[in-house]
C-alpha cells in the first residue's frame, strides 16, 4: 500500500508540473514570439516480483512477469518551435520572422543572446534595440535626419533621409538558427541562449538557404492554441484529481489491515 501512495503522489506531482507549464503558456498568450511548452514524463523503476517467461512448474509457457512501476517523474519542459500567426502592426520598426531563424541581440555582458520578439527601438543615438535597450546584432544605427526607413524581406535596411529621395542602405539584418533549438534555455525577457544540446549558432541573411525571411511592419504571435490548452488542463485536473483518490483507496486498506484484529 506504502508503494501505490508513494506512485500515486508521484503522479499528483507531474499533473501539477503539467498545469504550471500550462498556466505559462496561457499567461503568455499574448507575448510576442513566445513558444509553448510542454511537460515530458517517464515511469519509474520497476520492482520484478516474477521475471518474465519464468515458470514454476517448468513447462515451457511465455509469461508477462509481474512487474510493479514506482510511479512517474518529469523529464523535461520542451518548447514548440512552429511559427505564430503574423499581427499587422503597420510599425516600420517591428519585424516578423516568416520560418526559421532568431533576431541576435547583444547582452550588457557582451554575450549573444537570440529572440524571435522582432518588436525594436531606436536608442538615443539611433541604434536598432530590443524593447530592454539591448541593441541588434550586427549593430545598425540609422542617421539622425531619417525621414523613413524600409526593411526588405532579405534584411537589408535602408533610410531616406530629409530632403533627398533615392533611398540609402544603412546596414543588413542577420539571423541564427540552430541544429536543435529545443536545446535552448529560456532566459526570460523573450530571449534564448545556446546549450551544448541545441549546438552553436549558425549565421546567415533572410532569405538564404535554411533561414526564413522578414516582414516589416508586422510581429510574430504567441503560437499558443488556447482551446488546446483548456483541455490540456481538463485532462491534468482530472489526472490530478484520480491520484489523489488511489492516495484516498490505499489509506482505506490500509485502514482495514490495521483494525483486523480488533
Amino acid at each position: 500500500m506504502i508503494r501505490a501512495m508513494n506512485s500515486a503522489a508521484s503522479g499528483m506531482e507531474a499533473q501539477q508540473l503539467r498545469i504550471d507549464s500550462i498556466s505559462n503558456n496561457l499567461a503568455n498568450v499574448n507575448t510576442t514570439g513566445y513558444k509553448k511548452g510542454r511537460a515530458e514524463f517517464q515511469d519509474l523503476i520497476y520492482q520484478t516480483l516474477k521475471a518474465p517467461s519464468a515458470s514454476s512448474s517448468g513447462a515451457e509457457a511465455a509469461s508477462g512477469g509481474i512487474q510493479i512501476g514506482h510511479g512517474t517523474r518529469t523529464v523535461a519542459t520542451q518548447r514548440d518551435y512552429s511559427q505564430g500567426e503574423p499581427i499587422a502592426t503597420q510599425n516600420p520598426l517591428d519585424l516578423a520572422i516568416n520560418g526559421t531563424g532568431f533576431f541576435q541581440v547583444i547582452m550588457p555582458d557582451g554575450t549573444t543572446a537570440y529572440t524571435r520578439d522582432g518588436s525594436f527601438k531606436l536608442s538615443a543615438d539611433g541604434a536598432l534595440v530590443t524593447s530592454d535597450g539591448y541593441p541588434v546584432e550586427p549593430e545598425i544605427t540609422l542617421p539622425t535626419d531619417t525621414a523613413s526607413i524600409s526593411i526588405d524581406s532579405e534584411g537589408v535596411v535602408s533610410v531616406i533621409l530629409i530632403g533627398e529621395t533615392e533611398p540609402q542602405e544603412v546596414g543588413q539584418i542577420e539571423l541564427a538558427r540552430f541544429i536543435n533549438p529545443v536545446g535552448l534555455t529560456s532566459l526570460g525577457q523573450n530571449l534564448v541562449k545556446p546549450t551544448v544540446a541545441s549546438g552553436d549558432a549558425i549565421v546567415g541573411s533572410p532569405g538564404t538557404e535554411g533561414f526564413g525571411t522578414l516582414l516589416q511592419g508586422y510581429l510574430e504571435g504567441s503560437n499558443v492554441e488556447i482551446v488546446q490548452e483548456m483541455v490540456d488542463m481538463i485532462i491534468a485536473q482530472r489526472a490530478y484529481e484520480i491520484n489523489s483518490k488511489a492516495i484516498r483507496t490505499a489509506e482505506d486498506m490500509l485502514s482495514v489491515a490495521s483494525n483486523l484484529k480488533r
